[in-house]
């Protein structure tokens, strides 16, 4: 057998084995340091399953749960698991796999024929858990089959999954991956892991008025992760899911119908009414409290739409009559010496002992007293903060508006009385899905957001957003989502349309990450995400909406 030549690169090794050698024998042949079973690989940077067979020199870097894309898989695969499992209980129902929640999915099970009832809650968590438990004892494989499109359309034809069919009936390319387990087919987003087997954290349990698919935590993955309810975040899930149907919007197969009917104008006008009214209850809340809160407090991670958020909420207050004064926490920033520094001896910037606190509270009593106070404006370059003459002075009908990622952490603002804030925490919580069974993951949406912003206004490239973002996302896990049913109310600034908007601007920045680069994988996933979804023109949005926070041409100043 001709041999090649393979580079391990969890070890630097380099091995000559034999052509078409599988991923999944190679990684019994090698030591590839991953404390938990193989999951996956990425080959040249981009993922595979263990399947793949090397029939050329590679690069070959085997991952498990602890590595992001690893877990990707993992939970993927927990779905189709789940997926299955409900198909083998009930011929009758499908999975819908409405949104991530904090410790993994909320579901439903909902019958696909006129007249069926499913049994009690409880009756279907018993049933599908126990089905689960046996198909993992199983440790069957998960396989996955290259096929003509038109042949993949037709192996669907009678499942329950009339979204997934549209989607592939719209694509243009030849031939795609199937996936298979136990005999029953899907398409999912992303690849999968060997087998059942594998799968051996996980649990289901009623939730509400359906169920919730909890995953284990990848950095303790011995373990269920922690349940942690947070019925502020599942709230306003729920009301954009029903926001999404309103607008017949709720999924890619959907938005794509509406651009191919021209009907994208309508979708942007209702979904960014939609977007005023809220903030005009948010507004209406405030009023109601007028004779106690002298602040806002605006929180939310990063590409959340803060600014702008925070920009339509005072045109909001000022049409009830206040006086509204606004704050950044980014000006608050200590000298770049004084920053507190990460275990390998970076800066912390994402900590809130990052800021100024006892400052901060000590202008804040002053302003509440009608004092004038001089605030200071932080010189990013230098890594220093001046004081330009910037002035605050709070009158009896001011409001003061204090945007920034740990408002809502009460070590910011311990000095001040609680019955003085009003808290809003903004974050991206995507509303629309490829289909019934692959969410959109918030986060997704908030990178590709910052993709195109941190190159329009920052000169990154794709590649070096993609390098920062795991820092971002650590940081906002320990700083931000703590802290985020603190809030009074939650706002929810994901737009239904803007993948479709964001696309054109994104997809040309991450065909440029580099192969040789491990982001080339995450460059590569959304790559594949996007093509899906038919783009639509900038010139329909309008100049207040938060989209613009990131594309420019915006009537606010930021």
């Amino acid at each position: 057998m001709q041999q090649i030549e393979i580079i391990i690169e969890n070890t630097g090794e380099r091995r000559m084995v034999e052509q078409g050698l599988s991923l999944a024998e190679l990684a019994t042949q090698v030591d590839h340091h991953c404390k938990f079973p193989v999951l996956c690989a990425l080959v040249n940077n981009k993922i595979n399953m263990l399947s793949y067979r090397l029939f050329k020199p590679k690069s070959v870097r085997f991952v498990d749960i602890t590595h992001r894309q690893g877990y990707r898989t993992y939970i993927t695969s927990l779905c189709f698991l789940l997926y299955k499992a409900v198909r083998d209980c009930y011929p009758k129902a499908v999975l819908n796999i409405e949104h991530w929640m904090v410790n993994g999915f909320f579901c439903k099970i909902e019958p696909i024929e006129e007249g069926y009832q499913l049994p009690s809650q409880l009756e279907v968590v018993r049933t599908v858990r126990d089905r689960m438990s046996e198909l993992q004892h199983q440790d069957l494989p998960f396989l996955t089959k290259s096929m003509l499109v038109s042949d993949a359309i037709k192996l669907i034809e009678n499942e329950p999954i009339p979204a997934t069919r549209r989607l592939m009936e719209g694509l243009t390319q030849l031939y795609i991956e199937m996936h298979f387990l136990g005999g029953t087919p899907h398409k999912w987003a992303t690849h999968l892991v060997p087998s059942t087997g594998v799968l051996t954290q996980w649990d289901l349990r009623s939730f509400a008025e359906g169920y919730l698919l909890q995953c284990p935590d990848p950095k303790m993955p011995e373990r269920l992760d922690i349940y942690q309810d947070a019925p502020k975040l599942f709230n306003i899930f729920q009301e954009h899911r029903r926001w999404a149907r309103l607008l017949q919007a709720s999924t890619v197969d959907d938005l794509n119908e509406l651009v191919r009917q021209h009907r994208e104008t309508e979708l942007i006008q209702v979904s960014e009414a939609l977007h005023e009214k809220k903030y005009a209850q948010i507004a209406d809340l405030i009023d109601q409290r007028r004779d106690q809160v002298r602040m806002v407090l605006l929180a939310g991670p990063s590409s959340s739409g803060k600014t702008t958020s925070c920009r339509r909420l005072a045109v909001q207050l000022s049409v009830l009559g206040f006086d509204v004064k606004q704050l950044s926490l980014d000006d608050y920033f200590l000298p770049r010496e004084q920053t507190p520094r990460q275990p390998n001896g970076d800066y912390d910037f994402e900590a809130v002992e990052a800021l100024n606190i006892p400052l901060l509270n000590e202008q804040l009593l002053q302003m509440f007293d009608g004092k004038e106070v001089k605030i200071p404006t932080y010189d990013f370059k230098k890594g220093e903060p001046f004081f330009s003459g910037k002035t605050i002075q709070l009158k009896k009908e001011s409001i003061l508006v204090v945007e920034g990622i740990h408002a809502l952490n009460p070590k910011l603002t311990a000095d001040i009385d609680d019955s003085l804030k009003f808290k809003v925490y903004v974050s991206a919580l995507t509303q629309i899905a490829l289909d019934r069974q692959n969410i959109i993951r918030s986060n997704d949406n908030r990178l590709i957001r910052r993709i195109v912003r941190d190159n329009n206004f920052r000169g990154y490239s794709a590649y070096a957003t993609l390098q920062r973002w795991p820092s971002v996302r650590l940081g906002e896990e320990k700083h931000i989502f703590p802290y985020q049913e603190n809030a009074d109310i939650m706002f929810n600034s994901a737009l239904l349309y803007e993948l479709g908007i964001l696309r054109p601007f994104a997809e040309p920045l991450l065909k440029m990450v580099p192969q040789s680069a491990e982001e080339y994988a995450e460059a590569i996933r959304l790559l594949s995400m996007l093509e899906l979804i038919e783009p639509i023109q900038t010139k329909f949005i309008p100049p207040t909406s938060i989209l613009r926070e990131f594309l420019g041409e915006s009537s606010f100043e930021y």
